[in-house]
């Protein structure tokens, strides 16, 4: 088991460094291979970065600062550093990200049951059109649907805004504390959720069908098993391993998704800092925020490749090394599953 620990621990390592030199050929090289960026007169992209030395200097230093310090190069459109703007909004994007998740698991999951328990039904057809509607709409529309109807007709929910997790008595915003900050994300998490409830319940839906006809379904059934216990004991924690593997590839996904979101229900967090950094050609919180949401995708995906032996049995160690065949041969089954998902129901 350490030996597999180990390979993966390394291969995030060397994965964020290959991370870390394709960004900095983007922006210390590209960037400043034009007289202007972002529309600007007179605006050069290497005036923004330490450009001393040669490419390789340039590099060891970027790196350095950013391992031993945890320091981006200044942004000169703010008093503040990158990285401290970057902790001041990476709690709001990740509470979006992280609470709009669950909630769209625990749609996707009884919806999934109860479509694969009665499949080509009437329910199953309702239950697919309806988690299809959110796959088909933007993330604009949708949050200026919800914000309308449920705070402005209904008055439930405020339309904007932003309290955090923890009241500060010192604090000029006079807004905290878990109550109001969940009441205040419970729109941008339900928007959250609607863009990926129809995929996730088409997924788990396939998954379970397939379970549920497998030979070990099947002996277990014959031999006396209640299909309850079933469902429970073997079929759903089979199913678990491409909604993990789905929730590890779709980070960047959600994260853009969250940037419209914010958008509209007026969010500080690191989508709107990013508009905020385009708009103005701040390259290096721009730059910033990649690295972020990158290495995000880099750790969430090591956690998944270490829960898979906990998750499947096929996936764990064989003598010295781990089972790779197996592992590609769940990644193989997991894109077939997803072709199914997107396929019409019946």
């Amino acid at each position: 088991m350490l030996v597999f620990i180990g390979k993966r621990l390394l291969g995030a390592v060397l994965l964020v460094f290959a991370v870390t030199a394709i960004t900095f050929v983007m922006f210390f090289v590209l960037a400043g291979s034009r007289k202007t960026v972002g529309g600007g007169p007179g605006f050069v992209g290497h005036s923004q970065f330490d450009t001393s030395g040669s490419l390789p200097q340039q590099y060891v230093r970027f790196v350095g600062n950013l391992v031993l310090h945890g320091e981006f190069p200044a942004s000169p459109r703010l008093h503040e550093s990158v990285m401290s703007e970057i902790r001041q909004t990476l709690p709001v994007t990740a509470s979006l990200v992280i609470g709009g998740t669950i909630l769209f698991l625990l749609i996707s999951f009884p919806v999934a049951l109860l479509s694969a328990l009665r499949p080509r039904s009437l329910l199953d057809r309702g239950l697919m059109l309806f988690v299809l509607v959110g796959l088909c709409c933007h993330p604009v529309w949708l949050s200026l649907i919800f914000s309308y109807v449920f705070g402005v007709k209904l008055h439930w929910f405020p339309v904007a805004g932003y309290c955090a997790l923890t009241y500060d008595p010192e604090s000029s915003v006079q807004c905290g504390g878990p109550r109001y900050w969940a009441y205040h994300m419970i729109l941008p998490w339900l928007t959250f959720a609607f863009l990926f409830t129809a995929l996730y319940a088409r997924m788990i839906r396939a998954s379970l069908l397939e379970t549920m006809n497998e030979d070990w379904a099947r002996t277990a059934r014959a031999k006396g098993a209640r299909n309850s216990r079933v469902l429970r004991s073997h079929v759903l924690p089979n199913a678990l391993l491409p909604v993990v593997t789905m929730l590890g590839m779709d980070v960047g996904v959600a994260f853009a998704g969250a940037l419209f979101i914010e958008q509209i229900f007026q969010l500080p967090g690191m989508g709107q800092l990013l508009v905020q950094s385009l708009a103005a050609a701040d390259l290096p919180m721009i730059l910033g925020i990649v690295l972020v949401v990158s290495i995000a995708v880099v750790f969430v995906n090591l956690i998944v490749d270490l829960l898979y032996p906990l998750i499947d049995p096929r996936v764990r160690m064989v003598g010295k090394g781990d089972s790779v065949a197996a592992s590609r041969s769940l990644r193989r089954e997991l894109r077939a599953q997803q072709r199914q998902a997107t396929e019409p129901a019946g």
